[in-house]
């Protein structure tokens, strides 16, 4: 009995079309030894199929025409349905539905089960679509054979692309070479400017050296001469002339009066790598107004009639300040100011709590961390608080970028046309959110306040497209005190 089903399902195999899995209908052989319908054949070579190739080999045959039915091969396909046809009601016979004891007769469609005519009456089924076995076996080998000729459509054009995919592998062109050479290279620049930088400022170090020798070697000189003019008249007389060559020679030397200048050292691609974190930044809506006025669109801002600033103003003037509406409290995020329109302005990085636990008091020494410019007659102060900055500068910064490394602690300032640092603060111990602050002000007294503006995303400056010319200058100027615990007023709307 097996030898016999082993047999005939061996028949069976012989007789069903490689596309359609029917049994052949007009059956014709490929040189390869496949058969196919007739119909099913010449569907397949105008669906994709190269013509004259076995639509399941992909061999192409010698003879440029549809091969001949093979007579001998329906014969046997006939013999094989009658088999076929005995086996498979024999087997479905032996098939009956466990629960009521019938032939399975019918396929539901939604559940894909068989049933038999009693399943069919059950209630679950009255809305299914039910089909005949055969039926629905003929549907279902057509399904699949329509998902057979689009992989092989795919299998056709995926082949195809492996003489492209083996080009990637070994590429004509060695891109991986290329661009690690451009890094290199990168790499290489900012060593340059690196060691350049640092033989600056080695330069200055030493400068500075020799200007605290000069400063030692004049009070040595002033008490030699302090103690000389109380010695006896004849050591007076015998120590004059060298005393007075050495104080001629040494005035002689007479230092200028160094003022610390802001330096610029630009470093390659750094606003441009710096973008890759930029952020959108807008004003907190629950901003004071009575002292900075914010636009309706919360990115720009302005000082208020009611931030009057008068020639005789104290020492300590009060500063104003608006939050920004978003916080942050990991990662890493970069924002730029527009500061053109303003002489003098703050920016930096409020936090409600530190580590170091000094409180929630936004007047805390460690709450803010600020660099603000200063216009003092014909030059520009730029001071951190805290911190030791300050430094002046012949030019204004028209924009400033703002970098928090909220993980390391780390709020630095750039110049970002220059491309150069301007300060860093580090460590910073948050533990709770960072804010970003401003403040376009104080305004000076007798001029019209400008605006501060927070940069969109897309926003780039470069020296190409800035214009010192689009900086407004002020009709008079003020000098204003060193920054200090009382400068930092929050406005109200900000817990």
């Amino acid at each position: 009995m097996a030898a016999d089903m082993g047999i005939a399902q061996k028949l069976e195999s012989e007789i069903i079309c490689g596309i359609c899995w029917n049994h052949i209908s007009q059956p014709i052989t490929m040189d390869c030894g496949h058969n196919f319908c007739q119909e099913c054949l010449s569907w397949s070579w105008t669906v994709g199929v190269a013509p004259f190739s076995c639509p399941e080999c992909r061999q192409v045959s010698q003879i440029r025409e549809l091969p001949a039915r093979n007579v001998s091969l329906e014969n046997l396909t006939d013999i094989g349905k009658q088999l076929s046809s005995h086996r498979l009601q024999s087997t479905e016979g032996q098939r009956q539905c466990p629960t009521h004891k019938k032939v399975f007769e019918f396929f539901c469609e939604e559940d894909q089960t068989l049933l038999c005519v009693s399943c069919c009456q059950m209630p679950e089924h009255e809305a299914h679509k039910l089909s005949p076995i055969e039926e629905a076996a003929h549907n279902y080998r057509k399904k699949l054979h329509e998902i057979l000729n689009r992989l092989g459509k795919d299998f056709d054009e995926t082949e195809k692309l492996l003489p492209q995919q083996e080009e990637v592998r070994r590429p004509l062109v060695d891109w991986v070479s290329m661009i690690s050479g451009e890094y290199y290279k990168l790499h290489y620049f900012v060593m340059e400017e690196e060691l350049e930088c640092g033989e600056i400022l080695e330069a200055q170090i030493i400068s500075n050296h020799k200007l605290s020798r000069h400063i030692q070697t004049l009070q040595e000189i002033i008490q030699e001469m302090d103690e000389s003019s109380l010695k006896p008249n004849l050591d007076l007389l015998q120590d004059f002339t060298e005393l007075l060559g050495r104080s001629e020679s040494l005035l002689s030397q007479r230092s200028k009066a160094v003022i610390p200048e802001l330096e610029e050292f630009p470093i390659t691609a750094l606003i441009d790598i710096l973008n890759k974190f930029r952020v959108d930044i807008s004003v907190d809506p629950k901003s004071d107004p009575t002292y900075v006025i914010v636009s309706e669109d919360l990115r720009s801002m302005r000082a208020g009639e009611g931030w009057q600033v008068e020639p005789n103003q104290p020492e300590d003037p009060v500063w104003h300040y608006v939050f920004a509406e978003q916080f942050f409290t990991s990662g890493r995020h970069y924002w730029e100011v527009d500061v053109t329109q303003i002489p003098q302005w703050v920016v930096g990085i409020y936090t409600p709590f530190l580590s170091t636990g000094m409180g929630r008091n936004p007047n805390s020494l460690a709450s803010v961390f600020l660099l603000r410019c200063v216009k003092k007659k014909d030059h520009y102060n730029f001071q951190t608080y805290p911190g030791s900055l300050n430094h002046q500068a012949k030019d204004p910064v028209p924009r400033v970028g703002v970098f928090l490394e909220y993980s390391f602690g780390e709020g630095l300032f750039y110049n970002v046309l220059q491309r150069s640092l301007i300060y860093r603060f580090c460590p910073i111990p948050f533990t709770e959110p960072a804010i970003p602050v401003f403040s376009p002000g104080p305004p000076l007294s007798g001029t019209k306040p400008g605006t501060m503006t927070i940069c969109p995303v897309d926003s780039h400056l470069c020296a190409c497209c800035y214009s010192s010319s689009s900086v407004v200058e002020p009709q008079s100027t003020t000098r204003l005190p060193g920054c200090g615990p009382s400068l930092f007023q929050a406005s109200p709307g900000r817990e």
